[in-house]
């Protein structure tokens, strides 16, 4: 039986928890340690044998050295039953990694002179948004940008709302069946951003809910929230009077040439894109998201090779193919007081990038998708890591934790080596 943990489940595709987990186990056949990885075939060598070790599918690595691609490759199978081999041009989703590039969205919104970061929602949406518990408040660009809004999600309620099968999947296999008898997710076609949102925010909503507000003034509680995140991406829909996918493929995925890489369901290059698994045997149901702005993009590792190396770039203060470089400074810039976020998660918060031990980091999970994206504050390196391997239901999360902290080890030996 799939064990099933609705807070536990909304926290991992939430968040993509970035607290490391190494194993402390001595036994090098159960997970190889990585000791001595200099070279290319050094890095290979071994994230072949975490291949066979931790059980994954398929993934691909990306890691990047000042203005050049040091080391990319991709491992494993991006379809087990038909032996398609995963690699640097497959498609997959990105989960939260996707928030990052709202990030983008933001910067160039505010370059744009839509709004800035003190503007109070209400000043721009058709319809006032207020938090039952603190009416009084104004909540601002810069609280949905930080998690401190004061809207969070519902676990159980944002699963079984957001999520939804493909059309024309099946839906009788193991795991399809947990997902529409036990989470409660339709085969359906999407419904359109404002529609859902709006189901969730006004107050004749049928989503509608006092539980999705904290009592809180925003910008004093940080509390991840996926709602609050597509309701920035409907914000800059409405002022730009362009939808949110056709925003961002304008001034960010088109400018970086990410040629394969959309948010919009209908473009998805789904011939090559890469099965999910829930195990090995059990390959999710085509899913997506009606908040897609929060996990939506698709992409594959050659295209966010470019977003990387651009990202390091704009922290080195060295790119202008986005915005002018005081609008890359805004996006990496801390933007809450000291213990405002969770010390044991990261120690301050860009626009939705997290800063941590002199890194700036996001990851994502999402069923079926484990992905991790980080470079350092310097702009000197970084890299990143998609999966088609599953880290949201209980007995999956532990060992995706493992393999991330593995892999991203083995990258940092690399890193300092070279």
């Amino acid at each position: 039986m799939k064990t099933i943990n609705y807070f536990m489940i909304v926290v991992i595709l939430s968040i993509a928890t970035m607290i490391s987990s190494c194993s402390d186990s001595s036994d090098d056949n159960l997970n190889p340690i990585p000791n001595g990885i200099q070279t290319h075939e050094d890095l290979s060598i071994y994230l072949e044998r975490l291949l066979d070790t931790k059980n994954i599918p398929g993934f691909s690595v990306n890691v990047s050295l000042g203005n050049n691609i040091a080391y990319q490759k991709s491992f494993g199978y991006a379809n087990i039953a038909n032996q398609i081999p995963y690699t640097n041009q497959t498609v997959n989703n990105l989960a939260s990694i996707s928030k990052t590039f709202l990030g983008a969205a933001t910067v160039k919104a505010i370059e744009q002179g839509h709004f800035t970061l003190e503007t109070n929602i209400n000043d721009l949406l058709p319809v006032d948004i207020v938090n039952p518990k603190q009416p009084n408040s104004e909540i601002k660009i810069k609280h949905l940008v930080t998690h401190t809004s004061g809207i969070v999600d519902i676990p159980s309620t944002y699963i079984a709302s957001n999520y939804f099968i493909l059309e024309g999947e099946n839906t009788s296999t193991g795991i399809a069946s947990v997902l529409v008898n036990q989470l409660g997710i339709q085969q359906m076609s999407q419904v359109d951003l404002d529609e859902y949102l709006l189901e969730i925010f006004h107050e004749d909503g049928n989503l509608y809910n006092q539980e999705n507000y904290l009592d809180a003034v925003p910008g004093s509680t940080w509390a991840y929230s996926n709602d609050a995140t597509s309701l920035l991406g409907f914000i800059i829909e409405f002022v730009s009077d362009m939808s949110y996918d056709e925003y961002v493929a304008t001034y960010v995925l088109n400018p970086l040439q990410m040629s394969s890489s959309t948010f919009n369901l209908g473009a998805v290059d789904f011939e090559n894109m890469a099965t999910l698994y829930y195990d090995q045997n059990s390959p999710f149901p085509r899913y997506a998201n009606h908040g897609y702005v929060e996990g939506g993009l698709y992409s594959t590792s050659d295209d966010m090779s470019k977003y990387l190396l651009d990202m390091m770039r704009g922290a080195r203060g060295e790119s202008s193919v986005l915005f002018t470089q005081n609008f890359y400074n805004l996006l990496f810039t801390p933007q809450l007081q000291a213990g405002i976020v969770p010390i044991e998660f990261a120690e301050n918060h860009g626009l939705f990038w997290y800063m941590k031990e002199g890194s700036l980091i996001h990851g994502g999970n999402s069923l079926g998708v484990s992905t991790h994206l980080e470079l350092k504050q310097d702009g000197s390196s970084g890299f990143f890591i998609i999966s088609n391997m599953d880290g949201t239901f209980t007995e999956n999360s532990t060992n995706w934790e493992e393999t991330k902290t593995l892999i991203s080890n083995a990258i940092k030996e690399y890193i300092s080596n070279n």
